[in-house]
């Protein structure tokens, strides 16, 4: 007997951001911002999540052995170019990781917990949640292992690729998780039903999204300045009246690659210029979400 699961419309009924309680930022801010830097598995025996180089005649091989060195060169290298950006303006990011990174990348995962970052489980290895073949347990396993190398359990959760079958929500629920970023549908926080109560989403982003604009839309390298000013500008304009949450989400090998991480330091400079602007966390925007009257 299959179980059957709520809908997506049943999980978030539609609601207009201008037709609910009022959001409210610290100070009255107009927008929160939160990086969120994805620190990801790959597998050098599989078939590799994405690539930069088509293989020779368009034919696939294994080992693929040059898409996962331009992946690995973020872990080597990239990656601490984001911790020089980010510390250099006192910022704070959120690190969206595989379980398993814990263990294959330890001098990043201690980097960032001595940066004083936010630890989010991203699943266990870099895996679409439909092709785990237990994910309980794939949750559990990540979850002991950021609890382990951080000493607490991550509160939220980025699936890898952002995908979900029909009961990975209730199974983060079930595991404690309270808030989620695979959900991109809101400049708000927005609670979701499970079996377990509500859990949160947290407004993640597709578009200011360097695998999207970097590997896939394969824009020019200024593309996460251009558009991550444009789309602060307007959510700034718009969050004099009703706030707005801003994402910016970074992959070591992407944005960590030198010909455009001074686009990032660019967008940074741009958003820090700007009064009523609060640099958050995940956790720490679940935690305002949470504080404001009637939520829980």
């Amino acid at each position: 007997m299959s179980e059957k699961f709520l809908s997506r419309r049943d999980r978030v009924p539609y609601q207009a951001i201008v037709d609910r309680p009022p959001f409210v930022l610290p100070n009255n801010a107009r927008v929160a911002v939160w990086t969120i830097v994805n620190i990801e598995n790959w597998l050098p025996e599989n078939a590799q999540p994405r690539m930069v180089l088509p293989p020779p005649m368009g034919q696939p091989l294994l080992p693929d052995l040059p898409n996962w060195s331009w992946h690995e060169y973020g872990m080597r290298v990239g990656f601490w170019r984001f911790v020089e950006v980010l510390k250099s303006r006192g910022l704070s990011a959120t690190l969206a990781l595989n379980g398993s990174a814990c263990e294959v990348y330890p001098a990043i995962c201690k980097a960032a917990l001595d940066a004083g970052w936010e630890f989010m489980g991203h699943g266990f290895v870099q895996k679409p949640m439909h092709k785990v073949e237990d994910e309980a347990a794939a949750i559990a396993q990540t979850i002991d292992a950021i609890r382990k190398f951080t000493g607490k359990p991550p509160r939220g959760w980025e699936s890898p690729g952002l995908t979900e079958t029909d009961q990975t929500i209730d199974l983060l629920a079930a595991a404690g998780i309270e808030y989620v970023a695979d959900w991109v549908l809101d400049d708000q926080p927005v609670p979701i039903k499970t079996t377990s109560g509500e859990i949160v989403s947290v407004p993640y982003t597709v578009e200011l999204n360097d695998v999207v604009m970097s590997a896939v839309q394969q824009q020019p390298s200024d593309e996460i300045y251009r558009r991550g000013r444009d789309q602060f500008d307007q959510l700034y304009k718009e969050g004099a009246t009703i706030p707005r949450v801003m994402a910016i989400s970074l992959h070591p090998y992407l944005t960590g690659a030198p010909h455009r991480i001074r686009y990032l330091e660019a967008l940074y400079d741009h958003i820090l210029s700007h009064e009523g602007v609060v640099m958050c966390t995940g956790e720490e925007i679940l935690d305002i979400y949470k504080g404001q009257a009637g939520r829980k």
